[in-house]
């Protein structure tokens, strides 16, 4: 969201293992972060001394830098070279480790190594003739596809390509975290056919996405088996990664479209907007679409996962940050829920983490505080997913933050029971014995631990008390929300998608 990194500040031991998770998941996204933590005293270690653990050599698997300073002297030296790493090249987390005989430690101040802090990270362009080839690839694509990752949202590029998707025609597909960097509502977005548009696709730019398993590796039955793929990415070691690609662009997204542009604006050319393809892709979108108001519109009680988003959906602002985790209730909402803005969207992400939601919306309540006053953080959870880190609710209404948490109660893990069902079942037996382990306690009120901390809550059940209860945290800037939308347990979605951690959305 800021280009920088953030900072954690962990004890020694166990602190610093609570924060290789998330050392992990921003490593995974490729965002920058810089872990400082307290270490055993030097002189101890082999001894057995309180929370002694191998810190440095634990956190390398995490993190693209790991470090114990050499003396208080180096500590600044160490620091610059940290945050250097974690926004150079791509970006990701870097760890510190400071012993505690270092605290209390008095060195001459004339010894000390100050350094300046890093120059802002240098801007790296394609090789020309790569990119002349990309364009010619581009050009003499029969049924052509942009998709747009999180690097393109983390390097500004939306711009250019807005420019190239509107000047060249051509439809393009963004991954989850690249949603806003066009909007969602754009005309040449074909999100609502994503399956079709993967499978079927002749030539795909990737800008700054990876062929990891949100893109099914880049291979067959998903892909046809000779698409040529166009990879822009910073990083080298991306570059070829599952598939050989036809053409390879290292460096800066930003500036690597920008390359793109000068060609097109060269020789001027479009891809045919009534083509079989572009005619192709819209009735599958069509169709998809149809099917998903469909289930919107149903009347029936408890609600279903469309019901809920569409009704959601109206009343969201255009600038608001969504911040989304659960299984169906972070995949469907992403099918629903529109992304006009770049960077307005968190989620579970590369690495699929759940518990993530509740930090993340903290940290964009902040990020909105210091930037864009006024501006609302919507956090979208699974009942599952808020059980993981529900009770940060409490840091929530202590720094006052008017976020506005919807969770999206079936009762379970993807499925759970009615409370009848869940009383009839324990008649056979205890919970231990009976329960499945996805299933949760049926109709938990967890708008009560809102309240307890002093945020407004709201337990609803049909369409219009959720639109009520949206509208009223909405209108209440001064406080955060948590509403409770119970529905249908045994809910799932439409029959043509799948599973979201091995399959396609849509």
């Amino acid at each position: 969201m800021s280009k920088r990194p953030g900072v954690c500040l962990v004890v020694s031991g166990p602190g610093l293992v609570h924060a290789l998770g998330g050392m992990a998941n921003a490593n995974m996204n490729c965002w920058p972060l810089i872990v400082i933590g307290g270490s055993s005293e030097r002189g101890q270690e082999t001894m057995g001394a309180f929370q002694e653990f191998p810190q440095v050599e634990a956190c390398r698997l995490y993190s693209k830098f790991s470090v114990r300073p050499s003396s208080i002297e180096a500590i600044p030296s160490v620091i610059e070279k940290a945050v250097r790493s974690s926004i150079y090249g791509r970006p990701g987390a870097c760890y510190i480790d400071i012993p505690a005989d270092f605290v209390n430690l008095q060195v001459n101040v004339n010894s000390i190594k100050y350094v300046e802090c890093c120059m802002p990270p240098p801007v790296s362009m394609a090789e020309t003739s790569a990119v002349q080839m990309a364009a010619s690839v581009i050009r003499n694509a029969k049924q052509p596809l942009l998709i747009i990752g999180k690097g393109a949202a983390y390097a500004h590029a939306e711009e250019g390509i807005r420019k190239l998707v509107e000047q060249c025609k051509l439809p393009f597909l963004p991954t989850p975290m690249g949603k806003g960097v066009l909007p969602d509502n754009h005309p040449n977005c074909v999100a609502a056919a994503r399956s079709r548009a993967l499978q079927f696709a002749d030539v795909i730019v990737l800008f700054g996405a990876r062929l990891n398993w949100i893109l099914h590796f880049g291979l067959p039955p998903r892909y046809q088996p000779d698409v040529k793929f166009i990879q822009i990415d910073i990083c080298a070691e991306e570059l070829g990664n599952n598939v050989r690609p036809a053409v390879t662009l290292l460096g800066d997204i930003n500036a690597v479209t920008k390359q793109l542009l000068e060609q097109f604006d060269k020789a001027p050319w479009q891809y045919p907007p009534g083509s079989k393809w572009w005619n192709t892709l819209r009735e599958k979108m069509k169709s998809n679409e149809a099917a998903s108001k469909e289930l919107a519109s149903k009347k029936s009680l408890p609600m279903n996962y469309y019901t809920v988003f569409y009704h959601v959906q109206e009343q969201l602002p255009k600038d608001c940050m969504v911040v989304s985790e659960g299984a169906n209730t972070m995949d469907i909402g992403r099918t629903v829920l529109q992304n006009y803005l770049p960077r307005h969207r968190l989620d579970a992400g590369t690495f699929g983490t759940m518990g993530v939601g509740l930090g993340f919306a903290i940290a964009a309540a902040i990020v909105a505080k210091d930037r864009n006053p006024g501006q609302r953080v919507i956090c979208v959870e699974g009942d599952s997913a808020f059980g993981f880190s529900g009770m940060e609710v409490e840091t929530i209404c202590r720094y006052n933050l008017p976020i506005v948490l919807l969770v999206v109660n079936n009762n379970g893990i993807y499925q759970g029971f009615d409370t009848d069902s869940w009383k009839e079942m324990l008649k056979f037996g205890d919970a231990t014995a009976m329960a499945p382990p996805m299933c949760l306690l049926p109709n938990a009120h967890y708008e009560q631990v809102m309240t307890a901390f002093g945020g407004n809550g709201y337990f609803v059940q049909t369409p219009g008390e959720l639109q009520e209860s949206l509208r009223k945290s909405l209108a209440d800037r001064t406080k955060p929300s948590l509403i409770n939308i119970m529905i249908e347990p045994q809910s799932m979605r439409k029959a043509q998608d799948f599973h979201w951690l091995t399959r396609s959305n849509m």
